[in-house]
């Protein structure tokens, strides 16, 4: 009898033919991994594959295949990227850019060919307004949201003549339109300077020559590094303090600046030191894969891929109906190392946003250290521009 039972079980095998693999996921990453900016785009990449090792190729269950491409910062060369990964590849999802120009250039086209578009960094204004699409999300920050942080933390302390340097493109301007938001005093210089660039003598001359009480500068990765170290040599750290948002006080570009930046507060949605159990188990498992502390980038990568790995859970990773998979990545149903998340109208973060001050640890690492939350529960202004197609 037990004979029959499984030759039985055999015929039926073989009759049902051989066990189909489940196809994984693509899920395509342009960022910029290239240029003195190139370690921004690695954070991004490295917090993302993070937790998909952590799930052992998976996502929300779901097996996933992550499709990186460099950028090499230029807008035209993220569009043909992005064409690629959806004609050829047939990629349904994407994620990964660093510069707000280079998301102005590549998401418009990819949201209209019902790909969605998770943002894990560049949040500019336009995409968040007049330019928001049902299929664009952004699970970082809205652009302006971590310089108005500082320009309400900068009138808290009494600083009333206060100097503002940014580069020249979509985000510089966002950045310090955000800080004039919610700034109150008056302002000593307005300075756009050109993207990557790293001679900044003629600006800090300018700069001493305003007579400022205090200087705010939005110049990320290497721009920053060049900045502040050259603004400490010219002796102004001692005299004039500086402040701005984390992008110019990541724990990478800390290593390259050290001394130059200590002491300077600047406004982040995220730091390494929260107190939660998520952002705990978040910078163990990133240091110990990687060896290093993680920085802003990072968790923002991170973060992406667990709230995607929520909604490809709550659609058994059926990526072929994208109205069902917008209605699951809303829903931002995951734990985030940053304590609590909600999406706003316009598919930005709804989150506390905080101060921080960069200090030496007790390990002379130089690292930030969280003051207070300045926010809670903190949006965006271009929600009411926002007409969701």
């Amino acid at each position: 009898m037990k004979r029959l039972l499984i030759v039985g079980m055999m015929i039926v095998a073989l009759l049902a033919g051989p066990v189909q693999a489940v196809e994984p996921v693509k899920i395509g990453m342009i960022t910029t991994l290239s240029t003195k900016a190139g370690y921004l785009g690695e954070e991004i990449r490295d917090g993302f594959q993070l937790a998909i090792d952590q799930e052992n190729g998976r996502l929300g269950g779901v097996p996933v295949e992550l499709l990186v491409d460099d950028d090499g910062r230029k807008p035209e060369k993220a569009k043909q990227i992005a064409e690629r990964l959806i004609k050829r590849d047939g990629v349904k999802i994407m994620t990964g850019i660093v510069f707000s120009n280079v998301a102005i250039a590549v998401v418009p086209k990819v949201v209209q060919q019902d790909v969605i578009y998770v943002s894990a960094n560049a949040g500019p204004s336009l995409l968040a307004g007049k330019g928001c699409h049902r299929n664009y999300f952004n699970v970082a920050y809205q652009n302006d949201n971590l310089d108005e942080v500082v320009g309400k933390y900068v009138t808290e302390a009494g600083f009333k003549n206060v100097y503002l340097l940014a580069p020249n493109y979509p985000a510089g301007k966002d950045h310090l339109g955000g800080f004039k938001r919610y700034y109150q005093g008056a302002i000593a210089g307005e300075v756009y300077t050109k993207l990557g660039q790293s001679d900044y003598a003629a600006e800090i001359a300018a700069l001493r020559a305003a007579k400022p009480d205090a200087v705010f500068f939005f110049l990320p990765g290497g721009m920053g590094i060049n900045f502040l170290k050259q603004y400490a040599q010219a002796g102004l750290n001692q005299t004039t303090p500086v402040f701005g948002p984390a992008f110019s006080f990541d724990e990478r570009l800390l290593q390259a600046v050290k001394d130059a930046a200590i002491g300077v507060k600047n406004g982040s949605q995220w730091s390494h030191d929260l107190n939660n159990p998520a952002n705990r188990q978040f910078v163990a498992a990133f240091k110990t894969a990687y060896g290093r502390t993680p920085t802003l980038y990072a968790s923002q990568g991170y973060d992406a891929a667990r709230l995607l790995g929520s909604a490809l859970k709550q659609v058994d990773g059926d990526v072929s109906n994208p109205d069902a998979l917008r209605d699951a990545i809303r829903k931002a149903d995951f734990a985030t190392e940053r304590g609590k998340f909600a999406f706003s109208a316009n598919q930005h973060p709804v989150q506390d946003i905080y101060i921080r001050e960069v200090i030496i640890d007790a390990y002379g690492n130089y690292t930030n250290k969280t003051l207070k939350a300045v926010f809670t529960d903190h949006s965006n202004v271009y929600v009411a521009q926002c007409k969701m197609e």
